[in-house]
């Protein structure tokens, strides 16, 4: 049995060794400093302080210019390198921690003590090296998914009207086609200062489609992209371009090119980016983020009359319901009892869902499943440095209604459309929603002219059903709320 003073140096052994672990814990370096080699000590302190001010000079930059920090941190030099750098650092607090509990002197403490501190001393170092080793994992992760997904190549400067315009398509690569082909094409027209968006949905079937003049595709097409047999429509671009990959060389997707460019020449807009995603994929995608939410007001049929399986299912109406992968995908596509331009409207829904949704929390929380789901998905022209811009303009997006106009029937013919009336309800569409802005700001805006159509068109903020085969105009957060 140990004396009393032994016991009362065991004890004093013990709570050194617990102050020692928690000291290094908390400032690593500080208990070699007190209590071991210093110049260990000092170099780990001196280290520990400078990415102490390094993450105040981050987070004083991120609150002037959040979008610029955004930029340099998804670049993938910098993701690689900190990819590294965090395990690294890591295992060298790891190691600091297990030799401040042995500075202590474990032999001189009694058994409780040395249990408590030796589990203290375990649990901080298994904890330490579990959080590098995830830090390495997102970090590299992070590296693939940007690398892979944000090849560059847009115009990074908004349009005379100081908005961004992003050409969102949707590819179908079904197992019966061969390669994608665009199932869905909208335009986000985004104002650079707000963010306060307006959805312009083409129709797949639109008919006489121009290439611009410096187009490979133009000289084939000189009068409009049309065919006798009525095959040649807007989403059959892609797959001309991509039949033609010999007049674009060096593209990556001349599709894409190719459509983008035909895309300009119809609504007038200067196209930055475009984003493409394989709506199979897409399934991934939404599960990955948990699904979404939606107001659903007629059921929606899964599945085809077209294949021996039929309809297999039924997506059921009501308000907020809750919507998998699997659903929202089959909620995007289902076309039977329903046309195209009913389609088209749905798309939207889940686009302002999306936004509405996909709060800076999910993304954090479930980034490797969402980068997993998009690295093979989601294929674009927007450049990494352009990333911080672009998540600004989607959080102020968010708290704003988003406006949609949809180049579809009563408005437009697509087998025979009327591109100056087009460019003019493009032009009006935009107009009213920067209307809102100033209108929104305090200022005095005058309404633009209605286009020769339908009162509803040049009005983003009226109410319009999803489920209608007219227009789909209006403010997507009254079509498609979750309220």
């Amino acid at each position: 049995m140990l004396s009393l003073p032994q016991r009362h140096s065991a004890r004093i052994a013990g709570r050194r060794g617990l102050v020692l672990v928690l000291m290094s814990l908390i400032v690593p370096g500080s208990a070699q400093v007190a209590a071991g080699n210093k110049k260990v000590g000092r170099v780990a302190l001196s280290v520990w302080m400078t990415l102490v001010a390094v993450l105040i000079v981050v987070g004083i930059a991120t609150l002037v210019a959040r979008s610029a920090v955004i930029g340099v941190l998804a670049s993938p030099v910098t993701l690689t390198i900190l990819s590294w750098l965090v395990p690294v650092l890591g295992v060298c607090w790891l190691l600091l921690l297990v030799n401040a509990w042995w500075l202590a002197g474990p032999r001189n403490m009694a058994g409780a003590g040395r249990a408590l501190t030796g589990v203290l001393a375990f649990v901080l170092a298994v904890s330490l090296g579990w959080a590098s080793w995830g830090a390495h994992t997102v970090f590299g992760a992070s590296a693939q998914f940007v690398s892979a997904v944000f090849a560059g190549g847009g115009t990074s400067m908004p349009d005379a009207n100081g908005r961004y315009n992003v050409l969102l398509i949707g590819g179908d690569a079904g197992a019966d086609r061969t390669g994608i082909r665009p199932d869905s094409m909208t335009v986000a027209s985004v104002d650079a200062a707000t963010g306060r968006t307006v959805l312009i949905g083409l129709p797949r079937n639109m008919q006489h489609v121009p290439f611009p003049a410096d187009s490979p595709l133009h000289k084939l097409y000189p009068n409009g992209y049309w065919c006798s047999d009525q095959s040649c429509l807007l989403n059959a671009v892609y797959t001309l371009a991509e039949n033609h990959k010999d007049l674009f060389p060096g593209v990556q997707y001349p599709g894409v090119v190719a459509t983008e460019g035909v895309i300009e020449q119809i609504t007038g807009l200067t196209i930055n980016y475009w984003v493409m995603i394989d709506l199979a994929g897409f399934q991934n995608l939404i599960d990955a983020v948990g699904g979404i939410r939606l107001n659903i007001p007629q059921a929606v049929p899964i599945g085809s009359l077209d294949t021996k399986y039929g309809i297999t299912g039924w997506i059921k109406p009501g308000k907020n319901v809750h919507l998998n992968g699997y659903n929202a995908l089959w909620f995007a596509r289902s076309r039977e009892y329903a046309s195209d331009y009913v389609r088209m409207a749905r798309q939207k829904c889940v686009l302002n869902a999306m936004l509405k949704q996909l709060n800076p929390t999910t993304v954090v929380t479930k980034f490797q499943a969402i980068a997993s789901a998009s690295g093979a998905t989601v294929a674009t022209d927007l450049s990494p440095s352009q990333l911080g811009t672009m998540i600004d303009l989607a959080s102020k997006a968010r708290s704003l209604p988003m406006a949609a106009l949809n180049l579809t029937p009563p408005l437009v013919t697509p087998a025979n459309p009327d591109f100056s009336k087009v460019k003019t309800l493009v032009a009006n569409a935009i107009a009213t929603s920067q209307a809102a802005d100033k209108h929104a700001a305090g200022g005095q805006a005058s309404k633009p002219a209605p286009a020769s159509a339908t009162a509803s068109s040049s009005d983003p903020q009226a109410p319009a059903s999803a489920s209608s085969d007219e227009l789909d105009t209006g403010n997507l957060d009254t079509v498609c709320s979750v309220s």
